[in-house]
């Protein structure tokens, strides 16, 4: 027998957070989180998410073993402003065994019910800058810091349960090899002197820190228009400075400004620390921040993870200013691979960005639904 127990106290959420390092210990794919950080983003009184946000969390134990999680979350905006009538849940893993899943479901739509729902989807997370999907394709290749990875079996047990594909996202990934640099030069080039575009590159965090906010507000208008968006408040924007910008390098974040020093475009990418997360094992000591170090220096991989765009400036080309920028610095740092974070597959002006750079779609993921009417 299966039972789901909600859980409030730091030794559980500790537990809650530790399981996947048991369901997934050997396993080569999974990068796993810092435990502690990863507490953290569940505190209410820590992440501002909660603001517009709550959640409720749950582990599944038979016989007093924990064989599963999940996170149920209700997000205020989505649902007062945007109207959508969703409940989200996330942070779900299970073993494989469909009881074990279906009691974890099962109390997620009990709780939708209880909230009015129209329908349960997942996995998702309190927001857009949270991991998502279930991965359908690609077991057999590394995961990212930013993306959940699960076994096969999830997907089909989320069939099984009756929930059907909502949002499709891919990943991909291409060689610096593969980009004609000089071309890119010339080309952004053009598009500067046309738009009377300049790019600002940084040296440290400090120099970033005055253009965040415009940044998140950028961000906010340049994906306005997707279906599933919900914006960044302003105390999330502050708690995500600090958390954040601070951890990334300096040189891989750019920025291109108008002739009013506004600006107009913004790209985030990081070193790929995946590795390094896997032999930090959860754990930033004794030795896992020198691992994070290391990988801040010399991965021979880069992150694509945000990139903004102003409406008016969408389509004209500007990108190639902010991949030169990028491709300079990347042979400055011998990168040689770009991993593109999942996309939303509706999304096909984002998709456009990487058609020279003969990009591979190495992983597929999804949400899933299920109405509660």
């Amino acid at each position: 027998m299966i039972k789901i127990q909600e859980i409030s106290t730091k030794k559980e959420f500790k537990q809650f957070v530790k399981f996947p390092f048991t369901l997934y210990k050997g396993n080569k794919y999974w990068v796993p989180p810092i435990i502690k950080e990863e507490i953290e983003s569940f505190d209410k009184d820590k992440n501002p998410v909660f603001e517009h946000a709550d959640a409720r969390f749950f582990l599944a134990k038979r016989d007093g073993k924990i064989v599963g999680r999940v996170a149920a979350i209700v997000n205020r905006i989505e649902i007062d402003v945007q109207k959508v009538r969703r409940m989200r849940f996330g942070w779900i893993d299970f073993i494989d065994d469909l009881e074990v899943s279906k009691a974890l479901l099962e109390k997620i739509q009990e709780i939708g019910l209880k909230e009015n729902l129209e329908f349960i989807e997942g996995p998702l997370g309190f927001s857009n800058l949270d991991k998502v999907g279930v991965l359908t394709e690609g077991f057999d290749t590394m995961s990212t810091m930013v993306t959940w990875y699960n076994y096969p079996y999830y997907a089909k047990h989320f069939e099984q349960l009756g929930l059907t594909p909502a949002q499709k996202f891919l990943e991909s990934n291409f060689s610096i090899q593969n980009v004609d640099i000089e071309k890119y030069k010339k080309y952004a080039n053009v598009v500067k002197k046309r738009y009377g575009l300049r790019p600002i590159n940084f040296k440290s965090t400090q120099e970033i820190m005055p253009y965040v906010e415009e940044m998140f507000g950028l961000f906010n208008t340049s994906y306005a228009k997707l279906s599933s968006f919900v914006p960044v408040s302003d105390k999330q924007m502050e708690y995500l400075k600090k958390k954040f910008i601070n951890f990334v390098n300096p040189e891989y974040i750019k920025f291109i400004v108008d002739k009013e020093d506004r600006l107009v475009t913004f790209s985030i990418t990081m070193p790929s620390f995946a590795e390094a997360l896997q032999k930090a094992n959860g754990k930033l000591f004794p030795t896992g921040f020198m691992h994070l170090l290391h990988a801040k220096k010399h991965s021979k991989a880069s992150v694509f993870f945000l990139i903004g765009i102003l409406p008016e400036y969408q389509k004209k080309g500007v990108t190639a200013i902010i991949f030169d920028e990028f491709f300079k610095t990347y042979v400055e740092k011998g990168v040689e691979k770009m991993i593109i974070t999942p996309e939303l597959e509706e999304n096909k002006d984002i998709q456009l960005i990487w058609k020279n750079f003969k990009p591979e779609v190495y992983k597929r993921r999804c949400t899933m639904k299920k109405d509660l009417r």
